[in-house]
């Protein structure tokens, strides 16, 4: 008799390796963003990624991260947490957790706030300095939201296509 696979994914490794198989979807050229909503029984019900809302043309709104407010992409990009929770497939998002790759602004906390999402797991806080990131932490403690960082996981996790992934 064989023995149980031990090298499986821990449920963290697994939901955010959602959220960054998701973030793989993402036609930003400078910053991919995956995001994945869980509910308490550790279903998923709503993944999202960083674009351009649904029938704005990619081809025609601006990328570039530098410019006008009118030139750059900051006008018009939806975030992955907010595309992972309109695309929800439940109305009600109480006591959800979000895995998402990078720690979220001020506006995607207000949304996750409202939402009732009630913890935030993330892999990276690269802009923890920015005035955006601490209004958002400051909105996200003063709601109960918790957070924290991802860690004592794998590097990565390989997503083979093929016909030999069974």
């Amino acid at each position: 008799m064989s023995e149980k696979r031990r090298d499986y994914l821990t449920w963290d490794e697994y939901f955010m390796g959602v959220a960054c198989l998701s973030a793989q979807r993402s036609k930003d050229p400078n910053t991919q963003v995956g995001a994945c909503v869980v509910n308490r029984k550790k279903k998923i019900v709503g993944i999202g990624y960083n674009g351009f809302p649904t029938g704005c043309s990619d081809d025609e709104l601006p990328w570039a991260r530098e410019g006008g407010a009118l030139d750059t992409k900051y006008a018009y990009v939806c975030h992955a947490e907010l595309n992972a929770i309109l695309n929800s497939i439940v109305s009600d998002l109480e006591g959800c957790t979000l895995y998402v790759a990078l720690f979220p602004c001020n506006e995607c906390a207000k949304i996750i706030i409202q939402s009732g999402i009630k913890e935030i797991v993330y892999l990276s806080d690269k802009y923890a300095e920015t005035d955006i990131v601490r209004a958002s932490k400051t909105m996200l403690e003063m709601a109960g939201v918790k957070w924290r960082k991802l860690s004592d996981c794998r590097d990565s996790v390989t997503v083979r296509l093929s016909e030999d992934c069974v």
